[in-house]
């Protein structure tokens, strides 16, 4: 009978108790989930600050130019000539000193074409100029 105790014994000690290790294990990953974003903050990084943000531009003033791919240029709507598109830009400026433009430009016109509006603006004395685009992926080619 002894054998047959030992012979169980032995054969019951061979299976694994996985029960402690998981344990640990979640004690270990809650651990990393408590300490991680401290981890993440405890670099000294000084976060760069912008007046920008606080000075938001009033959307009456903000003029939108367009051109599309037969280089045709338009200021709010209104066909401009390419010869005349500083001067127009200029006379806007002057009704309007805090004035933004956005562009609109044609995927297919050359980048030579919006460099040159993005000159006009610059040289009529407008500094605050996005150019519009889309996400990729929206079926554009």
């Amino acid at each position: 009978m002894r054998r047959a105790r030992h012979n169980q014994a032995i054969g019951s000690l061979s299976e694994l108790n996985v029960t402690p290790l998981l344990d640990l294990a979640f004690v270990l990953l809650i651990i990393f989930m408590i300490t991680a974003p401290f981890l993440a903050e405890s670099a000294s990084l000084t976060i760069p600050t912008s007046k920008a943000s606080n000075e938001a531009v009033d959307p009456s003033k903000v003029f939108t130019i367009s051109v599309d791919k037969f280089r045709a240029v338009e200021v709010d709507g209104n066909r401009v000539e390419p010869a005349a598109l500083e001067a127009e830009i200029r006379r806007l400026k002057g009704l309007h000193p805090e004035m933004a433009a956005i562009i609109k430009a044609h995927n297919t016109l050359p980048v030579q074409d919006l460099v040159g509006v993005m000159d006009a603006l610059r040289s009529a004395g407008v500094a605050k100029v996005g150019v519009v685009t889309k996400p990729a992926g929206d079926g554009a080619p």
